[in-house]
């Protein structure tokens, strides 16, 4: 039975590539766009791969039409659409607290509509609670985060990334911001230049925009590039793979953040982190044991951010304690295995 990957964008299939290198499959996008992208991604990473993925161009509309296994990395089956031909499986590609679709009722239909969803861990429980979806416990696979497993296993080397980046004061520390984008009401258009030319007055900050707010970061990065300001560096959030998210984790020291589901992964570090307050209303109403803002600490109205970067650093092992605890609050198998846990259960579902 053959297994697909199926995803709305280049950069949700980062979390398709550690399964994919152990059970192969076949990938699919729905444009010529997409197709193209991520064609040159397989070209350029074809040895860390292994062996070059197929590729095939599918519209959204069409996927009920494939035969086998049909791995989703965003909630794009169609709710009006018979998967008779196929056994349906949803990943969510991050853990965040912005709720499925900004709550809308197609998105609960639909969530409903899988034959099974992975499970990163209790808070991505907590959050099909919280937007009233009770589903039979068969349906639940307790997988954890396909993305630690890489990490854990020392695959991003600080030094290396460090010359990627081509950082040259290493003297510094390195603050990783990573915003998410207007659904959640990210803070990359309000507060970005701010944020740029006061974390840079003492440390190195390496600008990291959501997938769809990549060309807007990037002229904003260009702009402050060409009026002189030093210690900002660009990661590249569309290629998955000179640039990948685990990479600035693994040389960073800190992350500024708002309502990005790269948040809680971050917790994969133990690193401090340091919330932007937005107003966004459409976020998940969840226990302290699996709240971020019950950790982190919060900038609140603009606040100055470096005597607030000061406070997480001298705080730093206080924090580390606490982020590793909400660590394993909300992921399964947050020490390595989530991808074996994958594995283990296609295994199962292909040879019925």
């Amino acid at each position: 039975m053959p297994l697909y990957f199926i995803a709305n964008s280049i950069y949700q299939f980062a979390y398709a590539l550690p399964v994919y290198r152990k059970t192969g499959g076949v990938f699919v996008v729905h444009n010529r766009k997409k197709y193209r992208h991520f064609k040159k991604f397989i070209d350029t990473a074809s040895s860390d791969l292994k062996v070059s993925p197929k590729l095939i161009l599918v519209p959204r509309n069409e996927t009920h039409n494939l035969k086998g296994v049909l791995l989703f990395l965003a909630n794009t089956i169609q709710a009006g659409e018979s998967y008779t031909q196929s056994i349906t499986i949803f990943h969510e590609h991050g853990t965040s607290d912005k709720r499925y679709e900004g709550g809308d009722a197609i998105a609960i239909e639909k969530l409903s509509k899988y034959d099974y969803i992975f499970l990163s861990g209790p808070k991505n429980h907590a959050r099909l609670i919280d937007i009233g979806l009770q589903l039979d416990s068969k349906k639940l696979v307790e997988i954890g985060c396909l993305r630690f497993d890489d990490y854990l296993a020392g695959k991003f080397d600080r030094t290396e990334e460090e010359k990627k980046l081509k950082i040259t004061d290493r003297s510094r520390k390195n603050i990783l911001y990573a915003p998410t984008w207007k659904f959640g009401n990210g803070t990359l258009r309000k507060q970005g230049g701010r944020l740029i030319d006061e974390i840079t007055k003492s440390h190195n900050l390496i600008l990291r925009p959501h997938y769809h707010d990549r060309k807007y970061a990037l002229l904003l990065y260009w702009i402050k590039k060409l009026r002189g300001k030093k210690h900002i560096y660009f990661s590249y959030p569309q290629d998955l793979h000179k640039h990948d998210t685990y990479a600035a984790f693994a040389v960073s020291d800190l992350l500024i953040s708002d309502l990005s589901s790269v948040i809680y992964e971050y917790l994969i570090t133990f690193n401090p982190i340091l919330v932007m307050e937005n107003d966004f209303k459409q976020r998940h109403q969840m226990p302290t044991h699996l709240d971020i803002l019950n950790q982190a600490i919060v900038c609140r109205n603009n606040e100055p951010l470096l005597p607030l970067i000061e406070t997480c650093f001298d705080q730093a092992n206080e924090i580390s304690v606490g982020m590793k605890e909400l660590l394993h609050n909300c992921f399964y198998a947050a020490d390595g295995g989530s991808v074996d846990n994958v594995v283990h259960f296609l295994s199962n579902l292909r040879s019925l």
